[in-house]
């Protein structure tokens, strides 16, 4: 993709911007992690050109992983990755803070581009203790440098004022993935946020383009369809405005037809990410997910791969 459009201030992010696809997990029909399936979509992936690839994100499960597990899935993601020359990045999220700094340790040694962590979330983190956890997987980290993942569901959500006074005290940290929000939050964004790297919703990131607040997204277009994902975001650097276009028209198809799944029935977000991945059709990854969280069923896939199809064409190769 045309990279300069991404170059925002200081730059110390590196490599990690553009359009990163998130590993999904072929979830077995006895609850086992699919590894030979888990390997064709990394190579999936590769084959598309995405700018990068990153494991352990919400669609990745990592809530719902043993330790071996989460071992075994960064080992072949790793693997893969380096045989191509491929950037990547390891989520080492949990919830528990101690179980999170040692999946740091393990994952800075297969020296990715960056760790991803999240906040504690058993019991929402002061300010202070944000810091502290911040700088205790830092200091797992080595010379890794972070991105912090800020999800909307986080028991504690700090508003760009106060994430930049946490993580100025924490330099290793180089990014933030989080929910953008009105033109208001933009400017608090440009005010407060420039040192760092921010990673918007896959299908909001022309916006965050046009914005000069986006450096990329942790994309869930991507899980729709990686190289229409790819595309699309190349064309931010010569077209904002056709790109903002296909932004409008990719919202429309997720408010219509995927976000009711979550807000009237209750699915989660990795079923929502992995249906997109089944919609999309191009890899074998299934929509189940591990027990006790429910899963769509893929008798809806072909009538919503329809719609996707008459809707974003770009996107639908």
């Amino acid at each position: 993709m045309a990279a300069a459009k991404f170059e925002r201030r200081d730059g110390r992010w590196g490599r990690i911007r553009g359009n990163w696809a998130t590993l999904l997990l072929p979830i077995n029909d006895d609850d086992s992690i699919d590894l030979a399936r888990l390997a064709d979509e990394i190579d999936h992936l590769i084959a598309a050109g995405v700018d990068g690839i990153y494991s352990n994100g919400t669609a990745g499960e990592f809530h719902n992983q043993t330790e071996e597990e989460f071992d075994s899935i960064q080992q072949l993601l790793a693997d893969r990755c380096k045989a191509a020359a491929m950037p990547f990045i390891i989520g080492a999220c949990q919830p528990d803070p101690r179980i999170s700094v040692e999946r740091v340790r393990r994952a800075a040694r297969l020296e990715p581009e960056a760790i991803q962590v999240i906040l504690p979330d058993w019991w929402p983190v002061t300010t202070a203790e944000a810091t502290d956890f911040l700088g205790m997987a830092a200091e797992a980290a080595g010379s890794t440098p972070l991105v912090l993942y800020q999800p909307p569901h986080a028991k504690r959500v700090f508003a760009p004022a106060e994430l930049a006074a946490i993580l100025t005290r924490v330099p290793e940290v180089v990014g933030v993935k989080l929910a953008d929000g009105d033109l208001s939050w933009y400017e608090q964004a440009r005010q407060h946020l420039g040192a760092w790297g921010i990673y918007v919703p896959g299908h909001h990131l022309a916006t965050g383009v046009k914005q000069d607040v986006a450096v990329g997204a942790f994309s869930n277009v991507a899980c729709l369809n990686p190289s229409g994902a790819q595309l699309w975001t190349a064309s931010m650097a010569s077209d904002i405005e056709q790109a903002l276009e296909v932004e409008q028209r990719l919202r429309t198809f997720l408010e219509v037809h995927i976000t009711p799944l979550a807000k009237v029935h209750g699915y989660s977000n990795a079923a929502l990410d992995k249906l997109l991945a089944a919609i999309g059709g191009w890899a074998d990854i299934g929509t189940r997910l591990r027990r006790p969280y429910r899963w769509l069923g893929p008798q809806i896939v072909s009538g919503l791969r329809e719609k996707a199809k008459a809707a974003l064409p770009e996107i639908m190769l």
